[in-house]
């Protein structure tokens, strides 16, 4: 038709392209010009307006897929957005609609549907159907990351993003991705359980396991689960992508695999097409990099592909006629019997297809590992044929290997790692307990390591860790487990020794570490070790227990001098006393954590006003519905020097209670001897005075008379920081070093708190009277005030009052209560002395 646009047909086959020609003139506005060749369509291109291109994949001079790309780069006449199909007449489907992705082709349809033509060539020209990017299911429920794959991928991939596993299971069903993206950590459902639910469904999908470095242990069990490939994040830009295409590749290689095993079978029923079709397969599979053959219905290799040479160096002579399972290494027989059994329930009609890992003869290594997919064809004759792809896997392999081994070794002694001990603990533990055999676990301690770590760095101290842990691995009997399980931390566990025994072997160890020295810039360090002991005997239920016993044993070794072993027994009292002090931490911690530490206020008076002055903040802990009082627990806290985290909670509740309780007014804080030695600690108050709108001039923080001059000048320097922000400072427990007197003037406290041994003895002690009477005068001297606490009568108030002390506190004049005691019958405190009710009664801090 006279000014019809024109269509460029490029077909190679003059039958093939007469037929497209008379049906496109006829049902079409195009005016067809045809080119028998790639090299005619590209002079046409060059001279013609073409509007439209249809054309074959493989034509001479110039295949569909360059011609196509040369029409996008804007190399000819036509616009780079000219239409441009593919009408294959022969193809691997998967492979080309890949490449129809890559080369941006709008349309691509195999050459026995070309009526598909009439509907493709009448829609707009200006909304073309262009063929689709591949599509990937990303499901991580961090925005950022799900924000971060889709910039990354954008281009290339079409992108879906599900937060959660059970929206992801509903997005993948519904649209089949290809690949999917899959957070090991997800929310509710797992990533695990998300990927055994998607591989039941689809045994063959590609899933890309995304994973921090904490995992890694996971990751390799998902590896060996089905997922196909993982990456650790954070994630580089390049590795995304490069996993992705890799993804992409196998999931094509995989499709194109099985569309390649149903061809198989469909060109028996077309015999016409049988030989052209089997040499564009051979042509495609010479191109892959996975080995694909075909055995017949015993095992026999009637077809190999170019790969399979590659892989494994053997000739068509030496390959066809061969069974699969004789090519299976035999350093074990389990490789050759495994290929078998598979083959064998295929022909069986056991299965229809599995999927096996093993190592494979090659002529260029001790044996290649591969994977294997093996699937059942069967023919029009009932007779069953297989079709086997197998990729070569070495490299996965080899860092499975590696994995496994970082997952069981510390990467700075080549010692067994945390991981390993555990586990072997574990089954030591059952082995005792089956058989009843004995064993024994040392648990190492490094002594005076932190000295070097902390004057002569972390590379020194690493030099050290490497030396001991190679005298004690030298030292040690091969069936003997050497682990490092901490910074300075060592374990061993010696098998089949009791403790009589093993104590020798840990004071050769002991004196095996001691006997060196190391010089670091011309400083020379000398270190020992301490060794914990425990009887591994199968009497516990628990393996852990066992640890825990020589944790406690070496705390004893440790208290005991250091460079000593200590074996833990239930008749040592010793041990007994720390396990009891460690039971007190941990309920520490966890009343901590739970929100179990309560807090109880005793009013202290000003004795010449009769009023109350401030209150106390006492600390209680409450545990199955029993107030436990400090007397408890502060001890187990200080043996283990881990108090610090008591203060601070103590500081945050008694601060939040000024706020939430106006009539408190002002209350005093205990410190803990530790306090000094937390920088945090200031930082902390500040921001808690802040956070509820509290006066510093509310709060007085007191800290007994000892661990004030066990460091004096950090003591100066925190009572200084505190002043400035405004709050108060008294020294308590004052007398129980009365030789301290002089120091009073250095220490810059408002009070000084007289300590109760002096106080409840006054009426009865000339002596007592005389020491408070004292401290009462020298502290007016320094312009100090006095409180004096354990007041328990009237009597010793008004001996009291006569010595002119400011301040009184005990049970006479009012008990520790919690805050809804303290405030709920009136707002109003009582003024005289008279009107405080209580009988008075023994107390652990009064």
């Amino acid at each position: 038709m006279t000014g019809s646009p024109h269509l460029l047909l490029v077909n190679g086959n003059e039958e093939q392209r007469l037929n497209l020609a008379r049906f496109i003139t006829a049902h079409t506005h195009y005016d067809v010009i045809e080119a028998d060749s790639g090299t005619m369509a590209a002079s046409l291109l060059k001279t013609q307006d073409i509007r439209c291109v249809v054309s074959d994949i493989y034509v001479d001079g110039l295949d569909g897929w360059r011609l196509a790309r040369m029409v996008r780069s804007g190399v000819f006449s036509c616009s780079e957005h000219t239409p441009f199909i593919i009408v294959a007449s022969t193809w691997c489907k998967r492979i080309a609609e890949t490449t129809a992705r890559e080369f941006d082709i709008d349309h691509l349809i195999p050459y026995s549907q070309f009526e598909q033509l009439e509907t493709l060539l009448t829609e707009p020209p200006s909304a073309p159907t262009r063929y689709r990017h591949a599509s990937i299911l990303a499901i991580e429920d961090s925005e950022d990351t799900s924000t971060l794959i889709q910039r990354i991928l954008r281009g290339r991939f079409d992108v879906d993003v599900a937060e959660d596993g059970p929206t992801g299971l509903d997005l993948w069903r519904n649209k089949q991705h290809p690949i999917i993206l899959l957070d090991v950590m997800l929310p509710g459902m797992s990533g695990p359980e998300v990927m055994q639910q998607i591989l039941s469904e689809k045994p063959d999908q590609t899933i890309v396991i995304m994973t921090a470095h904490g995992t890694m242990d996971l990751a390799e069990e998902l590896m060996l689960k089905g997922a196909s490939d993982f990456i650790s994040k954070p994630f580089r830009n390049a590795q995304l992508r490069k996993v992705c295409e890799i993804a992409s590749r196998r999931e094509d290689f995989l499709v194109s695999n099985e569309q390649f095993a149903q061809t198989i079978e469909s060109l028996h029923k077309n015999e016409n097409l049988l030989d052209m079709q089997t040499r564009e397969h051979k042509r495609i599979l010479n191109n892959l990099t996975t080995a694909v053959l075909e055995l017949d219905g015993q095992g026999r290799i009637v077809f190999f592909n170019k790969a399979w040479h590659l892989l494994t160096g053997l000739s068509k002579a030496e390959t066809i006629g061969q069974q699969l399972a004789s090519f299976a290494c035999r350093e074990t027989h389990t490789f050759v019997s495994e290929v078998q059994h598979a083959i064998n329930n295929i022909v069986e009609r056991k299965i229809a297809r599995t999927r096996l890992e093993f190592k494979l003869n090659s002529q260029y290594s001790h044996g290649a590992w591969v994977e294997a997919r093996l699937n059942r064809i069967t023919r029009e004759n009932e007779n069953i044929a297989i079709s086997v792809s197998i990729d070569d896997i070495s490299a996965r392999k080899l860092a499975e290997q590696r994995l496994e081994h970082l997952a069981m070794h510390d990467s700075l002694t080549g010692l067994y790692n945390r991981h390993f001990f555990d586990t072997e603990l574990a089954r030591t533990a059952a082995l005792a307990r089956s058989n009843g055999s004995k064993h024994t676990l040392l648990y190492i301690d490094l002594d005076h390591f932190k000295a070097i770590n902390d004057t002569q760095g972390h590379n020194q101290g690493d030099y050290v860790l490497e030396d001991v842990a190679g005298k004690l691995r030298h030292r040690l009997r091969e069936s003997d487990r050497l682990c490092r399980i901490g910074g300075d931390e060592f374990t061993v566990i010696l098998m089949d020794t009791e403790l009589e025994q093993a104590h020798c072997i840990a004071e050769d160890l002991c004196a095996l570490v001691a006997v060196d020295q190391y010089t670091f810039s011309d400083q020379v360090y000398k270190i020992s070790c301490s060794i914990g002991m425990s009887l591994i005997d199968g009497a516990a239920d628990n393996a852990q227990l066992y640890l825990q016993q020589a944790d406690i044993a070496l705390y004893v070794a440790k208290r005991n001098g250091r460079n000593y072993v200590h074996s833990y027994t239930e008749e040592d009292k010793e041990s007994d006393d720390v396990k009891s002090s460690m039971q007190w931490l941990h309920a520490v911690q966890h009343a901590i954590t739970q929100d179990k530490l309560i807090l109880h206020f005793q009013p202290i008076y000003h004795i010449a006003s009769n009023q109350v002055a401030y209150y106390e903040a006492l600390v209680r802990l409450e545990i199955d519905d029993k107030v436990i009082y400090p007397g408890d627990f502060i001890p187990a806290l200080e043996r283990f020097e881990d108090i610090a985290l008591l203060d601070q909670h103590v500081i945050s509740k008694a601060i939040r209670s000024l706020s939430e309780y106006p009539q408190l007014r002002k209350i005093a804080i205990n410190l803990s001897a530790h306090a000094f030695r937390n920088e945090r600690l200031v930082p902390l108050i500040q921001e808690k005075l802040k956070q509820y709108n509290v006066a510093a001039s509310r709060v007085i923080f007191e800290l007994t008379e000892s661990a004030s001059l066990s460091n004096l000048s950090a003591t100066q320097y925190m009572v200084e920081q505190l002043s400035e922000m405004g709050c108060a400072f008294s020294i308590d427990d004052f007398g129980t070093g009365f030789s301290t007197f002089s120091y009073l003037k250095n220490l810059p406290a408002e009070t000084v708190k007289i300590d109760g041994s002096f106080v409840r003895e006054l009426t009865n002690s000339s002596i007592d009277r005389a020491l408070v009477k004292s401290i009462r005068e020298v502290a007016f001297a320094l312009g100090k005030k006095t409180v004096a606490e354990f007041v328990e009568n009237e009597e010793t108030l008004n001996l009291l009052r006569d010595i002119q002390v400011d301040y009184a506190q005990g049970y006479h004049l009012g008990k520790p209560k919690p805050l809804s005691e303290l405030f709920s019958a009136s707002q109003d405190t009582p003024t005289e002395l008279q009107e405080v009710a209580g009988a008075i009664q023994d107390g652990s801090d009064d």
